[in-house]
């Protein structure tokens, strides 16, 4: 008898133990449905808690567990937020710091004459050229110089009528003034006015004189094939005269142009966000890449108060001595030009993405960085100003380029 109630007590402990155990694998199985979500594998912003297929695609959902971003620290809805807008990194970040930086613009130009030391030479009276003492481009003259010998009946003519007149027994001084004064202004020098005087010979070949020093730069012929009327000075085309012994030329046509070789300006090119900064007389550096141990000193002379057509970029010149000749015409030039001490919100330029018609950084929101519009302005070697989009107190990525897919197509709030 004591051992049946033993019995009963041992089957009564055994049902009790089994009953709690099959209370309890209902709620560890609840627990682990509420920790199971299901996703779309190709929306990730597709999240259910029960299966079935995704209503964008129609694709079959598959079980996503959040467990392992609620251990990182991080929303699971963090994670699946577009890699377009949002970033999840451990890349260094920074704050933007507000001071001084002394900016300087790098430009890149060319080097050309100065156009406002050109001197045209031309033809007071028409004629036939006898006798051209210029044999080559930017041959070098001085002033006085001989350059050419010009037969002209006009001057031939006004020759005689001088010489007639001072035959006269009693020749008018005012008729005898004019013949004179007539042909000081077609060319001829007082000397040789004095020789006809005294010789009573004529000119038939009338010598003319250079009134200008530099080098010599050859102007289209209008008996030449390729001629072009209206043609400015140049020297680009300089590879042989034009201008031969034997043509005619006419009355007031330019013959040669000189230019002084000592005197430059190089052309820069400088983009419209550091046109601002630029002020004439700001110093200036120019570099040759190809002779790096040539260095000249300018200062900016003219600012170009349009932009050209088809260029974005606004031109400026710097005026250069070229006593030595080291500078040459065409070589392509680096400057950098001193603007100044400039205060405000500076970040690393690494820090900024150009996007072409907007710029972006990384900003920190939480545990994410997060695309967000800045507006730039100035640069300098490695620091660019920050005109609004952020403060001081933001935290952006030091490295934005690392954050950005080379295909990826960055959104903002402002653009999504």
């Amino acid at each position: 008898m004591k051992s049946i109630k033993i019995l009963l007590i041992a089957v009564l402990i055994g049902m009790m133990l089994f009953s709690a155990c099959s209370n309890d694998q209902p709620k560890t199985t609840t627990a682990a449905k509420s920790t199971v979500k299901y996703t779309c594998p190709m929306h990730p912003q597709i999240i259910e808690d029960h299966p079935g297929s995704c209503p964008i695609c129609g694709m079959t959902l598959v079980k996503k567990s959040g467990e392992a971003s609620e251990g990182a620290g991080i929303d699971l809805n963090t994670v699946l937020q577009p890699v377009n807008s949002t970033a999840i990194t451990q890349v260094h970040g920074i704050v933007p710091q507000q001071k001084t930086v002394p900016v300087t613009i790098n430009a890149e130009g060319y080097l050309d004459f100065d156009t406002r030391t050109y001197n045209n030479i031309a033809a007071r009276f028409s004629g036939r050229i006898e006798k051209l003492y210029i044999k080559y481009a930017f041959q070098e003259i001085h002033m006085g110089e001989r350059i050419m010998d010009i037969y002209s009946p006009q001057m031939v003519t006004a020759q005689r009528e001088l010489l007639f007149l001072l035959k006269t027994p009693s020749p008018e001084s005012s008729l005898l003034n004019a013949a004179r004064q007539k042909l000081l202004l077609l060319g001829m020098t007082g000397s040789q006015l004095s020789q006809i005087e005294r010789t009573g010979k004529v000119f038939y070949s009338l010598p003319i004189y250079s009134s200008y020093d530099g080098h010599v730069h050859d102007m289209p012929h209008s008996q030449m094939g390729d001629a072009v009327e209206n043609v400015s000075a140049g020297y680009a085309n300089n590879r042989s005269l034009s201008i031969k012994e034997g043509m005619y030329v006419e009355k007031g046509q330019t013959i040669f142009n000189v230019v002084d070789p000592h005197r430059l300006w190089a052309v820069l090119k400088i983009d419209q966000a550091s046109v601002t900064q630029l002020k004439p007389g700001q110093s200036v550096t120019i570099s040759l890449p190809d002779a790096p141990e040539i260095s000249v000193d300018g200062k900016v002379g003219f600012i170009e108060p349009t932009l050209r057509q088809g260029d974005k970029t606004a031109t400026i010149r710097v005026y250069l001595h070229n006593m030595d000749h080291s500078l040459k015409v065409n070589s392509i030039v680096k400057a950098t030009i001193q603007t100044g001490n400039i205060n405000g919100l500076w970040i690393p330029r690494a820090a900024v993405i150009d996007l072409g018609t907007r710029k972006i950084v990384w900003l920190k929101q939480g545990k994410v960085y997060q695309a967000h519009q800045v507006t730039a302005g100035v640069s300098d070697k490695d620091s660019i100003l920050i005109g609004n989009g952020i403060t001081a107190a933001d935290t952006i990525a030091s490295d934005a380029q690392y954050l950005s897919d080379s295909e990826s197509f960055i959104k903002t709030k402002d653009h999504e």
